[in-house]
């Protein structure tokens, strides 16, 4: 887990995007690191509760661009619709049982905003800014965020953000109920190891249940998790999003 770290506080485990010369961009590796360390929770009877965040300047600059553009312009494979690492990092906070709080300081983009519709608490400084570029780099939106986005934000701000891909300041965001609470710049771990902790000191199987229950649509969300993969699949070799990748790297 050379870029993800994991510490612990008592029943919380605290996983970190560590690879800030990247601002956090996220690789499949780290992908799989963060999958596999939120499905060890989720196995763990002693842990109650996840916090998940990135380093003081960055949450996370989303995807790797160079990435992108790899996929986009080499020879198809036999496996090329196997799951990506981001697929199956999604897929564990969609399923997992323990409560996931988020702290973001910096900027979060691309998939370090919609992985933020799959988490229970978002504790946001007041210089966070959450940007959603897909449609600008010819790709479609993931995560589900196209069902997830409308339902909590409402049409108008969700096509704001997923289709206009306009950033949004961690006020922007809690006045849209996406940001539970703004704090002061560099206090956002600390805030949100209180609400975790908060989280973990309560009856696990109540809080268990209650959140099973507002989570009802699930199987619903997964599906829309895996049409809007097919399609970003399909997406990444475009003409058009191939020419959004060399502009972006060119910069």
């Amino acid at each position: 887990m050379a870029d993800i770290e994991l510490q612990h506080d008592g029943r919380v485990r605290i996983i970190t995007m560590n690879r800030p010369k990247k601002k956090n961009a996220l690789t499949q590796e780290m992908y799989l690191d963060m999958a596999e360390a939120v499905d060890d929770a989720s196995s763990n009877t002693q842990i109650k509760a996840i916090v998940l965040t990135g380093s003081p300047e960055a949450f996370t600059a989303g995807n790797d661009i160079s990435n992108f553009l790899a996929r986009g312009t080499e020879t198809p494979r036999a496996d090329e619709n196997q799951r990506s690492g981001g697929m199956i990092f999604l897929d564990s906070l969609l399923k997992s049982t323990v409560p996931i709080v988020a702290a973001i300081e910096g900027m979060a983009i691309g998939i370090g905003t919609t992985m933020l519709f799959h988490c229970d608490y978002v504790v946001a400084s007041n210089e966070a800014s959450f940007t959603t570029p897909f449609v600008g780099l010819g790709l479609i939106p993931e995560a589900a965020s196209t069902l997830l986005a409308p339902a909590a934000l409402g049409y108008r701000k969700a096509f704001e953000m997923l289709v206009m891909g306009r950033r949004m300041t961690a006020h922007d965001c809690y006045r849209a109920g996406f940001v539970n609470e703004v704090v002061e710049s560099g206090a956002a771990l600390k805030i949100a190891l209180i609400a975790a902790q908060h989280i973990a000191s309560l009856p696990t199987d109540a809080v268990a249940i209650t959140r099973q229950l507002m989570r009802s649509t699930t199987a619903e969300i997964g599906q829309r998790m895996e049409l809007e993969a097919k399609i970003f699949r399909q997406r990444v070799r475009s003409p058009e999003a191939i020419e959004a990748f060399q502009k972006f790297l060119s910069k």
